[in-house]
Formats: C-alpha cells, structure tokens, sequence
C-alpha cells in the first residue's frame, strides 16, 4: 500500500506517542518504587524515633524518680525504671530479677504487679533460675524475643500459672561478661513486643547494669566505711580515756578545760595532774597533723611528759620549790628527744605548754614549746602574755627550753589555748584571729569557768554551721 505524505505524518505521531506513553509508564514505576523506598525509610526513622523516645521517658521519668526518693534509692530507681519500661512498652506483666555474678542466684526480685501473691513470687523466682525464656537468656547472655509462646520452646508455662503470656521479652543486665539480672516483659497477645522495642530495653539494661556495678561498689565502700568508723570510735573512746577524767580540787583553785575535737580523734590535748610535794602540772599542746597519726602521737607525748616528769621530781622530794619545778620541766627537754631520736621518719612534733604551779604560793615555772602564748588576766585586763621559750617538741633532738616564773595572784586567771580557737572559721571563711580573742579576755570574769564560756559562746555563734577544720582545746586557770 502506498504511503502519502500525510501517512507518514501521523505514523511518526502514533510512534512518538508511544514512546512518550511507555517513558511515563516507567517513570511513574520508578516513582512508585522510589516512593516505597521513601516509605520504608520513614518507617525505618520513625521507630528509630519511636524507640529513642521510648528511652528518653524511661530515662527521664527514672532520673525523676531517684532524686524525689532518696532512701532505698537502689530499689526505688529499680522499681521505677520497671514500672515506667512496662508503660512505654505497654506491658501487661514485668520483672526485674537481680542476681549474685558468682552463685548466679537470684538475691531479689521486683515485680510490676502488686498483687502477686507471696506464694506466686517464690515460685516465679525459683523457676527462672535455669528455667524457661530467662533461664536461656541467662546461658546464652542474649535478648529473648518469643513473638509467639506456642510456637516457642524456650517457653516455660508453669503449672498454675496466675497470667496468660503469648508474647514475652528477656533482656539480660550485663557488665562485662557478669550477669547481674534479667528483665521480662509479657503481653497476652502474640507479637505485642518488637526488635526496636528489645533494642530500647536492651540500652535500659545497659544503664541498669551500670549502676548496679556502682552500688555494689558503693556497697563494699559503705561496709568498709562503717567499720572504720567503728575503729574510728575506739580509738576516740580510747583518746578520751588519756584525758583526764577529773582534775585536781584544790582549795583556793579553780581549774577548767575545754576540749572539742574536729574528727573523731584529734591531735589537741590537755592534761593536769598531781606531781609530789603537791605540785600541779599543767599542759596543753596541739601535735601537728591531725586524725588517727596525730592521736596516737598525743597519746605518747601525754605519757611521756607525765612519766619523766615524775620521774624526775619522785627523788627530790627535799629539793628547793624551784628546783624541784625545774627537774619536772625536764620533761620536755627528754620529750623532745626521745621523739626526734626515736620517731625522725614520721616527723612528728607538738607546740606544748608544760607548766608546773605550786598551789600554796601561786608560783608557776613553765616551759612554751612552740606554743600559742597563754594569757594572764585580772581585772585590767591582760597582765602578761606567756610566749614561746623555745621550739616545737620533737622536732630535732639537744634543742634547748627556756624555763620561765611567773606568780599567780587572787583573783588572776591563767587561760591557754590551741590555734583551733584562732584560727576558727566563720561561713564566709574568715578567721576569728587573736584580735578577737584578746578582747574576749579583756573583760573581767569572776571565775575560770565563766572567761572559758565566754569564749566558747562567742566562737560557736561565730563560726554557726562552718565546718570545724581543727581541734579546739582551752584550759583555764584561777587563784580564787
């Protein structure tokens, strides 16, 4: 058949129609395809989104639940962070079993329901040990995901069985290779729970994993803390026991000490005990450092300043009454050295005050080891200031005190005392410094006893809730 021109006109059209036609069939196909991919990515991100969610809920509803329940707050977090897994996941039913790593016994169990009786807890825990979907999740260290439990044979229905369980997740509680817990989740109805689900637990149980690590690191720190302390109060008790319980009753006297430590045991210490001739010794000192070290070391210089100085007065008894003073204060030249010579490595040493007063004549010979200057008050005001005659004890052996007199009249009274006093701290971390002091003890007092309180008062009012850094020691001294 002949073609005209006209033919060949429209078989072109008809030719390029087609091939318009089948372009846009195939690009609709290539959107189609492209759109499905587009669909699934969505899908993919939005439970990508869905599960992080899921885990910022139980993240923040936990961290909610800790800070408003501090007591028991291992438990309360744990119970918490159950019951809020099986609100997001929409669980029915939930445990969380915690485990010892070494026995693999299970140690405590918290369950979402309430009402699950004392008789169904104990079986439920008996069973999972090595039993059904958490007994296979406790070999193998794996996420059990049973979408169906009659089509499942890791599932163990228990005679009795107080629930209906078609669908259950299992998520180990992992640090390192120790297993310290399983979580379990269950649903009545099949495929109620999903990968991205068991992947949102399985980071819950991360976190779990971690702060159980952390108590029961925190647990071992409590127990050893606890058992220092109880040390810690022995060797307080036995502190206080070097103090003396009394001091002397002299007729015409009137002696008082203050003593209120930092910690439990304290490097400060007073002492005043009857030599022979019916002599006095007075001491205060301050060993340097402070807690257990410094206690044992203020044991040792109390006993050492009381034996030698007995010692050294038990055969002078015939002696001149300043003499025999200076023969006691022997005692911390003899201090001194035994330390520095027997005790060098330590490099222990005290300020100390080591006077001796006769009570009959009001005469006091005194050494000042290093020591904060002691204070002569009457009714004027400061009458003498009893500063250093020579070093801090113990540092360094043959080192030389300067022994000094001074006389106690009526009505004078004698008050020592270590730098915890001075150097106190206010809230805003301000020292209560000498100036203070000094005009605390410029007032008259009619008695040890009210000059002591005065100061006490006036430094705990000063120093209100501030944290105490060091001991604080007074004694007190008056010639009624």
């Amino acid at each position: 058949m002949q073609l005209y021109p006209s033919h060949h006109y429209l078989a072109s059209i008809t030719i390029n129609s087609l091939r318009l036609l089948l372009a846009m069939v195939s690009t609709e196909e290539n959107l189609r395809e492209e759109l499905d991919s587009l669909r699934r990515e969505m899908a993919k991100v939005q439970e990508e989104l869905a599960a992080f969610r899921l885990a910022q809920k139980v993240l923040t509803e936990v961290t909610a639940g800790c800070t408003s329940n501090p007591g028991g707050i291992i438990k309360a977090a744990l119970q918490k962070t159950l019951d809020v897994c099986a609100d997001v996941t929409a669980t029915e039913k939930g445990s969380l079993f915690l485990l010892n790593p070494k026995s693999k016994k299970i140690v405590d169990a918290i369950l979402t329901d309430a009402e699950v009786t004392s008789e169904q807890r104990a079986k439920l825990i008996g069973s999972v040990r090595d039993k059904g979907l958490a007994g296979w999740v406790s070999r193998n260290r794996k996420i059990g995901l049973i979408t169906d439990t009659e089509y499942d044979d890791r599932w163990l229905t228990l005679p009795n069985q107080p629930y209906i369980v078609r669908s259950a997740l299992c998520v180990p509680i992992l640090n390192g290779q120790d297993l310290l817990g399983i979580i379990t989740f269950f649903h009545s109805e099949p495929n109620h729970f999903t990968k991205r689900m068991a992947e949102s637990m399985q980071a819950t149980a991360e976190h779990i994993g971690l702060v159980l690590e952390n108590a029961r690191l925190y647990g071992q720190l409590d127990n050893y803390s606890k058992a220092l302390d109880r040390e810690l109060e022995k060797g307080r008790q036995i502190q206080i026991d070097f103090l003396p319980y009394d001091v002397p009753k002299l007729e015409h006297w009137e002696i008082v000490t203050y003593f209120h430590p930092a910690k439990q045991v304290a490097g400060d210490f007073y002492d005043a005990f009857t030599l022979s001739n019916n002599q006095i010794g007075l001491v205060i000192a301050d060993v340097c450092d402070k807690g257990v070290g410094a206690a044992l070391f203020m044991a040792l210089f109390r006993s050492l300043i009381r034996l030698f100085s007995t010692r050294e007065t038990q055969l002078q008894e015939t002696a001149t009454l300043i003499d025999f003073h200076h023969n006691a204060l022997q005692a911390v030249r003899l201090t001194n050295d035994y330390i520095a010579q027997e005790h060098w490595q330590m490099s222990m040493f005290a300020t100390l005050f080591f006077g001796v007063l006769d009570p009959d004549t009001g005469l006091l010979s005194y050494v000042n080891g290093g020591h904060e200057p002691l204070f002569i008050i009457n009714q004027d005001g400061i009458k003498q200031i009893l500063n250093s005659t020579g070093p801090a004890v113990g540092m360094m052996p043959n080192m030389k005190f300067k022994i000094q007199e001074v006389k106690l009249e009526p009505g004078e009274i004698l008050i020592g005392y270590t730098d915890g006093v001075t150097e106190a701290k206010s809230p805003e971390g301000k020292l209560f410094t000498d100036k203070r002091l000094k005009e605390l003890v410029k007032k008259p007092a009619n008695s040890a006893l009210e000059l002591m309180d005065r100061i006490k008062d006036r430094l705990f009012d000063y120093m209100e809730d501030a944290a105490q850094f060091d001991d604080i020691t007074m004694l007190a001294v008056r010639r009624n």
